[in-house]
């Protein structure tokens, strides 16, 4: 199959398209590049990536002669949704709509798209599934709610869109982050020896691995069309939701001699559990296989191998948010997030 994978010069995107071409595909990465100052670690890949914007209308010309697409080409966390609410929308929403009507345009058959868990935003009664009601709490997570609803109604009998909801992701990646929890208390774990929280740590959060998403991008490209077709599958396991307090003590646990100080409730409201019984009885080949332990000692094991430092962790290459203000205040990219130079 040949696939086209956006976003491949990302967090999942990274190492998504070499799980891709193990199992035998053909993948071509398409990226905006916002994020290419950051590699953490290992040799940076001679992948073919082409440099594009999801939002030009000459998009169509790049998406000739391929299979599928796996489309993870967006600003990719609430805070970063939430430092331009209207161009959080033009690119996570309307670019998003676009890329897929190009893509079926194209004649491409098979469309992953990359959501989140987030839609659910607050829910406390219960482990919500695929059927039920959203509730999104940001731009970011409204934006996904937007897509899904907008992109299944181009399904038909010559273009299966696939929907899938990420839980939190964490573990090591090249092209890391520290922006997600995870990954941030790892950070911390290792550079100060101490998980000082601003919260109590009491809400709830689904967590999933990012090889065992990139597990479940490639099931569902591979998967027969009538068990994929306009279909949302979250992305996890049901074992791996967890209070946020709970997740310290784990990644504290990966680093001898780390503590842990809780802070008082926090700003963030967002709290929910989800259930992940779909997609691991439901998506042929899938079954996460990784857990939080796990992830948080091949973060030790990474940081470990390359001795990282403090001035690394906190390097802005690593936080969403910090590398875009950076881009603006650099005037690398202007201010609806277009470079200054053509793409």
């Amino acid at each position: 199959m040949r696939i086209l994978v956006t976003g491949a010069g990302g967090y999942i995107g990274s190492q998504l398209v070499p799980v891709l071409q193990k199992r035998g595909h053909d993948v071509v990465g398409l990226d905006a590049g916002f994020f290419n100052d950051g590699w953490l670690y290992g040799d940076r890949p001679k992948n073919l990536v082409i440099r594009k914007d999801i939002r030009k209308p000459d998009l169509i010309e790049v998406l000739q002669g391929f299979d599928a697409c796996v489309h993870l080409g967006e600003l990719s966390n609430d805070p970063l949704g939430t430092l331009n609410p209207e161009i959080t929308y033009e690119i996570n929403h309307h670019g998003s709509v676009h890329l897929a009507k190009m893509c079926k345009l194209a004649g491409i058959q098979r469309f992953v798209y990359s959501s989140s868990c987030s839609v659910y935003g607050i829910g406390n009664d219960g482990a919500k599934t695929e059927e039920s009601d959203v509730n999104p709490q940001t731009p970011y997570a409204d934006c996904k709610v937007l897509v899904e609803r907008d992109v299944s109604t181009l399904a038909d009998d010559d273009f299966t869109p696939v929907f899938l909801r990420n839980a939190t992701a964490y573990g090591p990646s090249p092209r890391m982050r520290f922006d997600i929890v995870l990954n941030n208390l790892s950070g911390l774990a290792w550079t100060t020896k101490e998980i000082r929280m601003t919260s109590d740590g009491t809400p709830w959060r689904p967590l999933v691995h990012v090889l065992d998403i990139c597990e479940a991008m490639a099931c569902a490209l591979e998967a027969p069309k009538e068990i994929v077709h306009n279909q949302v599958f979250n992305v996890g396991d049901t074992s791996e939701n967890y209070r946020i307090r709970e997740i310290a003590e784990i990644v504290a646990s990966a680093f001898p001699g780390c503590g842990v100080v809780l802070g008082d409730s926090g700003d963030d409201n967002r709290s929910y559990r989800v259930s992940f019984e779909k997609i691991n009885n439901g998506l042929p080949g899938f079954h996460c296989q990784r857990d939080a332990a796990m992830g948080a000692a091949e973060l030790n094991q990474i940081f470990s191998s390359i001795g990282m430092t403090e001035e690394v962790f906190g390097h802005r290459a690593f936080t969403r948010l910090k590398q875009l203000k950076y881009l603006l205040d650099t005037r690398q990219i202007d201010d609806h997030y277009y470079w200054s130079t053509s793409l």
